[in-house]
């Protein structure tokens, strides 16, 4: 006679699991509270274009400064090997720059704008030209392409330098706005993800309980 089996009873690893399925929520959910922040200070960008151009270019200075002290701290620590002089002089360049656009934010936004608005000419006039001499799949689209990037390089060198004082801060701003609605997009799917997912698996385990009947004795 066989003696009594016991009831394995619940799985225990229902609960680690539901933390971290709390826990990739709670991820998923900062994650879309940084989009909206990134969406609202796109917005703000776009309303005082003046302020974000400012802005845009005082970070970035402040960015190549930065890294340039770090990267030639690195040099100095690299010293003796083959790329130390190349890491000084990269981090000295980036220094400098940093330094002039810094101490001349208007100079340096009027010449980053006139090189913005020379892209956009020479990289709409070859989609132009590729897309007529080679009619891809893609003709259409990258016609169109082309023709928007001309028009845009010749609207913002028609305007130079006026133009500098809200390029940068509008496409910095456009920046931000594109950057908050992808991850407002990707928190609020990842939680409806995790919740389907948490829901199934417990949905599983209480069919499983239940399935699971101890055996009388005989």
């Amino acid at each position: 006679m066989t003696g009594p089996e016991k009831n394995p009873g619940p799985d225990k690893s229902v609960g680690p699991r539901s933390d971290e399925a709390a826990k990739l929520h709670r991820g998923f959910g900062l994650l879309a509270a940084l989009g909206v922040i990134l969406v609202l200070a796109g917005l703000v960008g776009l309303v005082y274009t003046g302020v974000a151009t400012l802005t845009s270019m005082l970070l970035f200075g402040w960015l190549l400064l930065i890294g340039g002290v770090v990267g030639l701290a690195h040099a100095i620590q690299a010293r003796g090997s083959n790329f130390c002089w190349l890491g000084v002089i990269v981090a000295a360049l980036n220094i400098a720059a940093g330094v002039v656009i810094i101490r001349k934010p208007d100079e340096a936004v009027a010449a980053l704008t006139m090189f913005a608005a020379l892209l956009f000419l020479t990289g709409g006039l070859f989609r132009l030209v590729g897309s007529l001499v080679v009619r891809g799949p893609q003709f259409g689209w990258t016609l169109l392409v082309g023709a928007f990037d001309l028009l845009l390089g010749i609207l913002v060198l028609a305007d130079w330098p006026s133009s500098s004082q809200y390029v940068i801060g509008a496409f910095f701003s456009l920046a931000l706005l594109f950057d908050g609605l992808g991850l407002i997009a990707t928190g609020f799917g990842g939680r409806q993800i995790v919740g389907l997912v948490s829901g199934s698996l417990a949905a599983g385990d209480e069919s499983g309980e239940r399935g699971v009947k101890p055996v009388q004795p005989e």
